[in-house]
């Protein structure tokens, strides 16, 4: 499956899931409420957000945050940077999946 294809379902689960329960729209309001700009701009905050999913070893987090990062300009030198700070925390199992974000920067960068 290809990462925009991981995207696409992500997006149809969250949907799903905000449809059935109603509640979700608080977290939704905490997502927004924390991605503003403040001390921290959101291209820092989503390295923030990326360092986490390949850690937390979340396959749809990573392509949500690597979309993210690229409309925010990110560059794939700054990504590997993060992602090898994500391998400094996470050991051998973030590895893993440093390894899918880098492939998940490069498949979505194309575009």
């Amino acid at each position: 499956m290809s990462w925009k294809d991981t995207i696409d379902r992500t997006y149809a689960q969250l949907r799903a899931l905000n449809k059935a329960a109603p509640a979700m729209a608080k977290f939704n309001e905490l997502n927004m409420a924390v991605k503003k700009e403040g001390p921290l701009d959101a291209k820092t905050k989503e390295f923030v957000a990326l360092g986490i999913a390949v850690y937390a070893q979340c396959d749809s987090c990573i392509a949500l945050h690597v979309k993210a990062l690229i409309r925010a300009g990110a560059t794939r030198d700054e990504v590997a940077d993060v992602l090898a700070m994500s391998v400094q925390m996470g050991g051998g199992p973030a590895s893993m999946y440093a390894g899918k974000a880098l492939e998940c920067f490069d498949e979505l960068s194309d575009d």
